[in-house]
């Protein structure tokens, strides 16, 4: 399971045992801290909306306080003699995630207490929306031009309506 995270203006990936260096947090070494998610995966299922994410926790251990590589600052302008040379070293904190937790689990019993039992509507309602799902499949293969390219591929556009070719090919084949 991972999720993205987001700190210090930024987003990162973490999973249970990552480390990870993020801008400095107002938190003592060994303290525990929690970040705002934005996305949680399982694998399986993708959670992005915010009424689920709303319980959903990540939590971390501050591991060190430290200070990142020097950036050097050049200002420069030519032939006017003008040189500022610079240093700047972002203060940054060192964290490990302890857990990733997607929140109570309500949606996800619903979800089960649901699959364990189905009942014969539901089973019904199923099985038409897959005769549903291939009829719309073959109206939109039909809806789809005819022509073939001179590379072998066949047109992507959709056909005109009355006519098995799109608006660019009617005219070469039908006119």
């Amino acid at each position: 399971m991972y999720a993205v995270v987001s700190t210090g203006g930024k987003q990162l990936k973490v999973e249970k045992g990552t480390e990870a260096v993020i801008e400095r947090l107002a938190a003592e070494v060994g303290e525990t801290v929690t970040f705002d998610v934005l996305f949680v995966s399982d694998g399986e299922d993708i959670v992005v909306d915010s009424d689920a994410l709303a319980s959903a926790t990540v939590t971390a251990e501050v591991l060190e306080h430290f200070r990142g590589e020097k950036q050097v600052v050049f200002k420069f302008k030519k032939r006017k003699g003008y040189k500022r040379l610079k240093g700047h070293r972002q203060e940054q904190t060192r964290v490990r995630v302890t857990d990733v937790v997607l929140g109570t689990g309500k949606p996800a019993a619903k979800k089960a207490a649901k699959a364990e039992t189905p009942t014969p509507v539901a089973e019904e309602k199923a099985a038409t929306a897959v005769v549903d799902e291939s009829v719309a499949v073959v109206e939109a293969a039909a809806a789809q031009c005819e022509a073939v390219k001179s590379d072998g591929e066949r047109c992507g556009n959709k056909a005109k309506e009355g006519s098995k070719y799109c608006g660019v090919h009617a005219k070469k084949y039908e006119g």
